[in-house]
């Protein structure tokens, strides 16, 4: 004879666990901490743009020129005259100099490790470029001062007899220390970002792809061409806006291998020009009152421009999610 099951009891509830969207208590800690650091971090966003803002105001009122358009910087005057133009156009040349040479060398250094090196070559190859980025800014200054600059006259002269009818590659001689100089300096400084982040992406290529390819009489290279960089396309977009951020703000080395000069000069190769880190750090110490928030209005533009950038980069990351390893 059969007989009746005996009731189901209830398990005892978890006493961790809440009615409340029945979460954890150590979930709702780490959530209000996750939250808390977000809303702090705008937060001191918001702070810095109104400091900035404030200042910036202060000095444009006072300003006796044009602080867009003007090719002067004297804001310790009486009246003071000071202008962005010059700063603004080296410190975007220099920064694409930068990626120009920096972005396809990073690339194939991080496809040569990832894919082609053997293992005993590309761990110390990688080792070796993690400690480039460890190299302080002021050392990569002095490097390019008692080393690139003298021995970049050469270059100068190659570029000018075969580029110089373009009238930007253009070289009458003298110090090799100009926006070219810069960039070139500063495309060695990103190498190390943007080789680093691109070779992760790279090894998080779906092996299958990379299998299934090859097993179809695919070449290596095309392999890397169909498979790879489609899948690491908005990594490496991620990590060349990464190298163009430190490019734009960086300061010591710049300011080591520039001659600074308040002209804008048709050809790259010509000493002078200048950019805003650049000119923060060489006049902060003899500024007076307006000086100091006239550099500050510089500071602001720097900073609008990086958000500018990084907000590009998410616009293009966001119009390739195809490309995305969430949906590989």
């Amino acid at each position: 004879m059969a007989t009746d099951n005996p009731p189901a009891t209830a398990e005892p509830a978890d006493p961790a666990v809440t009615l409340k969207g029945a979460t954890r208590k150590g979930d709702r800690i780490f959530l209000g901490l996750s939250r808390g650091s977000g809303i702090t971090l705008l937060a001191i966003m918001a702070a810095i743009a109104v400091f900035l803002t404030w200042r910036a105001a202060l000095a444009i009122q006072a300003d006796e020129a044009n602080f867009l358009t003007a090719f002067e910087w004297d804001a310790n005057a009486t009246p003071p005259r000071f202008g962005i133009a010059v700063l603004a156009f080296g410190t975007v040349v220099s920064s694409l100099i930068a990626m120009i040479v920096a972005v396809p060398v990073a690339v194939g250094i991080a496809l040569f490790i990832s894919h082609y090196a053997p293992r005993k070559l590309a761990t110390p190859l990688g080792y070796v470029i993690d400690l480039l980025a460890a190299v302080p800014s002021i050392v990569y200054g002095l490097w390019g001062a008692l080393f690139l600059v003298p021995h970049l006259s050469g270059l100068y002269e190659w570029l000018d007899d075969y580029f110089g009818w373009s009238g930007i590659l253009t070289y009458e001689g003298g110090a090799a220390r100009s926006l070219f100089t810069a960039g070139i300096l500063l495309a060695i400084m990103i190498l190390p970002i943007v080789t680093n982040v691109s070779r992760e992406v790279f090894r998080q290529a779906p092996k299958m792809h990379e299998e299934a390819a090859l097993a179809l009489g695919a070449t290596r290279w095309e392999v890397i061409r169909m498979s790879v960089l489609p899948f690491g396309r908005s990594g490496v977009i991620s990590a060349s806006m990464l190298g163009l951020g430190r490019a734009l703000g960086e300061t010591m080395a710049v300011a080591t291998v520039l001659s600074p000069s308040f002209l804008i000069h048709a050809s790259l190769l010509q000493p002078g020009g200048g950019t805003f880190a650049q000119n923060i750090a060489a006049g902060f110490k003899e500024a007076g009152a307006t000086g100091r928030d006239a550099l500050i209005a510089s500071g602001l533009v720097l900073f609008v421009i990086t958000l500018l950038v990084n907000g590009a980069a998410r616009l293009i990351i966001a119009r390739r999610k195809e490309y995305s390893g969430a949906n590989a």
